[in-house]
């Protein structure tokens, strides 16, 4: 009986850390837009950091775009798609909207709700990209759509538009 107790105690001691570091883990955003049902939230580069460099079990398929990019736009169907055929997988695709801060309430948020997306999407509010577009990777020259998939073992930087075919392949080898 005692050695279930101190199990069960163990065992709750050992949960409430591991929710405690996965709520700290987890950047702060600066600000949070909510409009219609829908809500996106804000970073600067620096709060958005971490999420180009999670280490964990999960593959991260982190997309940047803008409403106003139509390859962009073309594409996110196919992100959708991916975020829905691997739902049981540990794959996490985050959409990165840079959209300008203005256009946020106007055309982000009701993109959004109008195109049904079911991935997270984050806005990018930091307008100095010529000071972190480089952080994302050395080889990106700031042009969208721009794709970065990354897990722990391994990462790739993509500076172009994927069809469905191309984003599964390409996500195929960082599954296990």
């Amino acid at each position: 009986m005692i050695r279930v107790i101190i199990a069960f105690t163990l065992f709750l001691i050992f949960s409430f850390f591991s929710v405690l570091t996965a709520q700290t883990s987890r950047p702060k955003p600066i600000q949070i837009y909510q409009k219609d049902g829908v809500l996106v939230n804000a970073y600067d580069f620096k709060n958005f950091e971490p999420l180009l460099k999670i280490e964990n079990d999960t593959t991260y398929v982190i997309n940047f775009w803008a409403t106003w990019c139509q390859p962009c736009v073309a594409e996110l169907p196919n992100f959708e798609r991916v975020n829905t055929a691997y739902k049981e997988k540990k794959l996490k695709v985050i959409l990165v909207s840079l959209d300008m801060k203005k256009q946020v309430e106007t055309a982000l948020l009701p993109f959004i709700k109008r195109k049904k997306i079911a991935s997270e999407v984050i806005f990018m509010s930091d307008p100095d990209a010529n000071s972190w577009i480089s952080k994302v990777d050395v080889n990106w020259s700031g042009a969208i759509p721009a794709t970065v998939i990354y897990n722990s073992q391994k990462r790739q930087f993509y500076e172009r538009s994927f069809t469905f075919d191309e984003l599964n392949n390409e996500i195929k080898q960082f599954i296990n």
